[in-house]
């Protein structure tokens, strides 16, 4: 069975139009659907048929497109091997990172390596935090970067750098013009908080427990920004890093929203690099991995 016809068959069972897949692949409607015929022939079962103007799979078919999958990603991992092998400079780096880290974590490092490594190309994927596990349990991502140790006994992680915490408080605050608290100080507040499963959600119920309370919380969402809006908005505080294009600058004091140090916890995030435990690294993902956790700290901070 050709790859080249198996590559046609995942397009259209991935819901791809056969004059769009054709197009794409330089034939004819007719050529392509011969191709098709040939595979149904081949399996011994019908594994598309027509729906109005589209293909759908069969029962057959969706039991045989797992199959193709597989056999299509194993054959370019394959492929991958031996161009890193022949040349690890020109190597693909699947990269997934925690997506509030796209405006000024991930471009740094990448800049840097790439100055290094001109050659090198990344695959680059944005999730929470459980997202991120999956992709390396899955095989999808050779490296993740989050927000504290993901704890999985498949995943090594090393931390590359600590980010600062601050309570962020309405701008109409009883406690806006002080420059630093207690976290106790807003023990009976309402908390806003991203949802659980988030690795900021866990930092601040810990945080809040060495306080000495639980948070009581009023708003959840899925974005550091969006909290940081809904604060403004004087629904409540919340325990938020500086601005991303500020993270590292000297004093949180010119933010439109006030950002208070806090005096009783040490209130930061650990944020590291994470990849597969018990298996080597292709050599470009390898020569990342050893890149960001020599060079990450220096890189963001400088």
């Amino acid at each position: 069975m050709d790859l080249h016809v198996l590559r046609l068959f995942q397009e259209v069972a991935r819901g791809a139009t056969v004059t769009d897949t054709a197009a794409r692949a330089r034939l004819t409607q007719p050529a392509l659907s011969r191709a098709l015929h040939r595979i149904e022939r081949e399996a011994g079962a019908q594994l598309l048929q027509r729906s109005g103007r589209a293909l759908r799979l069969t029962p057959a078919g969706h039991a045989f497109a797992g199959h193709v999958d597989a056999i299509l990603e194993r054959y370019d991992e394959g492929l991958r091997a031996i161009a890193e092998a022949v040349d690890p400079e020109a190597g693909l780096i699947p990269l997934a990172f925690l997506h509030t880290f796209g405006t000024w974590l991930v471009p740094p490092v990448l800049g840097s390596f790439r100055a290094q490594h001109p050659r090198a190309r990344f695959e680059l994927r944005q999730h929470g935090e459980e997202g991120l596990v999956r992709e390396l349990l899955d095989g999808t991502a050779d490296l993740v970067l989050t927000s504290g140790d993901p704890g999985h006994p498949l995943i090594r992680w090393e931390r590359i750098l600590e980010e600062p915490l601050l309570l962020a408080v309405p701008p109409r605050h009883r406690l806006a013009r002080r420059k630093q608290v207690r976290l106790a100080d807003v023990a009976e507040e309402t908390f806003i908080l991203l949802r659980p499963g988030y690795g900021l959600r866990d930092t601040t119920e810990r945080l809040c427990a060495e306080a000495g309370f639980s948070p009581r919380v009023g708003f959840e969402g899925e974005e550091v920004e969006t909290l940081r809006g809904l604060v403004t908005a004087g629904l409540g505080v919340s325990l938020l890093p500086l601005p991303h294009t500020a993270t590292f600058a000297p004093s949180p004091a010119a933010y439109p929203v006030p950002h208070l140090r806090l005096t009783d916890v040490h209130a930061a995030r650990d944020i590291g690099l994470a990849w597969p435990a018990g298996r080597d690294l292709p050599p470009a993902s390898e020569t990342f991995r050893r890149h960001v956790l020599a060079t990450a700290p220096r890189t963001l901070s400088g």
